[in-house]
């Protein structure tokens, strides 16, 4: 990703955080030199120090099958986004837009069933609020697994953008959070983005 100095988001700390904020994200791979894209929730996970993501496809949507044997893949975390007018700097410049980006790249591969079972297990356990476990699922619930097809990428690479007028000076910079403020609730996620960035 091209991504300029200004921008560039390189503490770990921040990025894990963002990924697990963000986790729902979009699995890029290739079939036949054909880009393929799903859209899923991931949990960014480590092993031995090693980070990586897990998720899972419905057996129906082909897109597994690009995942085994150590297959290369990007993986988009998207953060808001918000446009930027000119009219809010104190001198003449141009439009643009702000974003927070991340671009995973690793290498895949198909989890076993007991590593998808207890890969569903953690992931119950993070977003499943009523108390709803793995465990406490009905037989009927727990065969559905069959359905479903896991994996895993051993991250290679993180490139992470966070494009958020930091080239801007102090005026422009609090002028184009205020503006932001005033805006939809994605606007408004930008400008909470700038003030966590120069607190």
């Amino acid at each position: 990703m091209f991504i300029p100095k200004y921008f560039e988001m390189k503490d770990l700390k921040e990025i894990k955080q963002f990924i697990n904020d963000h986790s729902f994200a979009t699995v890029v791979t290739t079939d036949n030199g054909k880009p393929v894209a799903t859209h899923v929730p991931l949990m960014l996970r480590e092993d031995n120090e090693n980070l990586y993501l897990s998720g899972h496809y419905a057996r129906a949507n082909t897109q597994w099958k690009n995942l085994d044997d150590n297959a290369d893949v990007l993986t988009i975390f998207h953060g808001p986004h918000a446009f930027v007018s000119s009219t809010w700097y104190d001198h003449e410049n141009v439009s643009t837009w702000n974003y927070q980006s991340i671009h995973v790249y690793g290498h895949s591969r198909l989890l076993t069933e007991d590593e998808l079972r207890e890969d569903l297990k953690l992931l119950l356990d993070t977003y499943e609020a009523n108390g709803k476990t793995w465990d406490n699922l009905t037989e009927t619930s727990q065969q559905q697994i069959r359905g479903i097809v896991g994996f895993r990428i051993d991250i290679t690479d993180i490139q992470a953008a966070y494009k958020l007028s930091q080239n801007r000076n102090d005026h422009d910079y609090e002028n184009i959070i205020s503006e932001l403020s005033l805006g939809a609730a994605g606007d408004r996620d930008v400008a909470a983005a700038m003030k966590k960035l120069r607190d």
